[in-house]
């Protein structure tokens, strides 16, 4: 479907568009031919939304997703964020451009296996010359209840623990766009709930806009609106029931 600004506004969701995506297509070549994994992506969320992303497996979620945050480049289209044309900016300087404007949360925590959680958090900022990077990387790990466990490795740490690190790194020096991609899919049920309800939590309090991947209509449906994909394409538009700002900080 295409959430131009006039169908956003529509569904209640006008405003200052923070992500712009525009007839996006990425292609693949394998030995069977080439893959079409986007189909004409046009998509925008403002700024302060929470956007929930549903369909099934291989329909393009994470694609759309890598895309958004410059991980991967689209054979066609326009992707801007935060009014930056990501198509014009060279890899150096898409790497700058996610420390300080992207913050990206994975389904296998990607943490660095030979540093701290402190250093695991503290290690973007530092990258981003930040000076204070360890106060404030000790500060974002407090937000998400890991006060006590600044000097331990990520072996050290439960799966809910080791995902709470994920999200203090994501959060930390408040970026203007917080990426999920089924952050819930290495977790247990109940740790898994409490993740989310910390993830929303922590946005609320912050105002910060979320693009969540998820296979849980009932997580997607906590955003303030959800996009369904299949095939390579946004094909229905709803609004969700809860934007999740008064989601308590739960321990996990």
């Amino acid at each position: 479907m295409d959430m131009s600004s006039g169908a956003s506004e529509a569904l209640g969701v006008s405003g200052e568009a923070l992500v712009n995506l525009q007839d996006l297509h990425l292609t693949l070549d394998s030995g069977a031919g080439a893959v079409n994994i986007l189909r004409g992506v046009d998509l925008q969320i403002r700024r302060g939304e929470t956007l929930g992303v549903v369909g099934p497996s291989g329909s393009g979620k994470s694609t759309m997703l890598a895309v958004t945050a410059g991980l991967e480049r689209p054979s066609s289209g326009r992707v801007e964020v935060a009014g930056k044309d990501l198509g014009q900016l060279s890899e150096d300087r898409l790497a700058l451009f996610r420390r300080k404007h992207v913050g990206i949360v994975f389904q296998s925590f990607h943490l660095i296996p030979t540093m701290t959680a402190l250093e695991n958090v503290a290690v973007p900022l530092e990258l981003a010359g930040y000076a204070d990077a360890f106060d404030q990387a000790r500060a974002s790990l407090a937000d998400v209840g890991l006060e006590d466990r600044l000097t331990h490795y990520p072996t050290q740490l439960s799966g809910g623990e080791q995902q709470r690190v994920a999200l203090a790194r994501a959060f930390v020096g408040e970026p203007d766009l917080i990426l999920a991609d089924e952050p819930t899919g290495n977790l247990d049920s109940q740790t898994g709930a409490s993740i989310i309800d910390l993830m929303f939590g922590i946005r609320g309090a912050r105002d910060l806009t979320l693009m969540l991947i998820t296979h849980d209509d009932q997580v997607a449906d906590r955003c303030d609106r959800v996009v369904r994909m299949a095939d390579g394409q946004l094909e229905t538009t709803t609004l969700g029931q809860n934007g999740g700002s008064d989601v308590s900080l739960a321990a996990v």
